[in-house]
């Protein structure tokens, strides 16, 4: 079981396949390095992929120390994973808790970018719902903690933005419920405390996501309500960055949509490797409806 050891002394489990140009996938919360599968198997055709447990997912570490977790270190831990594979750059992928960790790697390490895809990035991140999330994120450590993963996952893989994946797919549904009822119960716990409960509302980080250079595609799913107005916040910010709202879509996207998905991140990467991705010009961004 291959793994590499973090800047501070935690090991990750990863697994690689292809040759290339290298992606690195990290994983939502509700999800592990399993959730990358249809896009190991696609994207490993033609790439060097990497997708890894973040810490707190078995057989990654679990550290026992909330201060162990953060927003910082997840983002952290992309570029451990790069130094210790060795890999100069990237083109990063990552959705939801690993979208976030991507756009903090964006605007922290830009050289270290060849691209930034950011998928299903937005929960908490307004201002008028950061009380709500924080209270709704302590209330699921806490029924994990009661509960254990193998029961409470079926509540939180049935949430609002979910329910849009079990209607298509019930099977790959199930598939995924099962996998996040087998998570560290200790490592849920500690990761919602740590890293979705302290980190910044995107509403806080404009300044930052202006200075991102990488070319960078939000992805959202238009039933991802949570997401939708941080996506249009994002594509509006980050001068290199398009948008792709797909349609009838929840959160797990790459689930939900597996062949949607692929093609939409294989043209944006397509486009990036051709020097065809644009930034914006300053133009379209002029406060006029009609023009001159």
């Amino acid at each position: 079981m291959p793994v590499l050891t973090t800047d501070d002394g935690v090991k990750l489990h990863y697994e690689e396949v292809g040759s290339g140009t290298p992606i690195i996938f990290v994983h939502e919360f509700a999800g592990d390095c399993r959730s990358w599968e249809a896009q190991m198997r696609y994207f490993g055709r033609r790439y060097r992929c990497i997708a890894f447990n973040a810490r707190g997912f078995s057989p990654s570490d679990v550290p026992d120390n909330v201060e162990k977790y953060s927003q910082e270190r997840a983002r952290d831990d992309i570029k451990s994973v790069l130094d210790a594979l060795k890999i100069d750059k990237a083109h990063i992928v990552g959705l939801s808790m690993g979208g976030f960790a991507t756009l903090h790697f964006g605007f922290t390490y830009p050289q270290r970018a060849l691209s930034l895809v950011v998928a299903g990035c937005g929960y908490g991140a307004s201002g008028d719902k950061k009380a709500q999330f924080a209270a709704e994120v302590e209330a699921a450590a806490a029924r994990f903690e009661q509960l254990g993963m193998d029961k409470a996952a079926e509540g939180y893989a049935s949430a609002p933005s979910r329910v849009q994946f079990q209607n298509k797919d019930p099977r790959g549904w199930r598939e995924f419920a099962d996998q996040l009822a087998g998570n560290s119960t200790r490592g849920a716990a500690l990761t919602m405390r740590g890293v979705q409960a302290r980190r910044p509302s995107l509403f806080d980080l404009v300044e930052q996501m202006k200075t991102i250079t990488a070319p960078t595609l939000v992805v959202t799913g238009d039933e991802d309500w949570p997401c939708l107005e941080p996506s249009i916040l994002m594509k509006r910010t980050i001068p290199t960055a398009g948008l792709v709202v797909m349609p009838n879509t929840g959160h797990t996207m790459n689930l939900e949509e597996p062949a949607a998905f692929n093609q939409h991140v294989a043209d944006f990467l397509h486009a990036v490797e051709v020097g065809r991705w644009p930034a914006r010009d300053p133009r379209a961004m002029a406060n006029a409806i009609l023009g001159k």
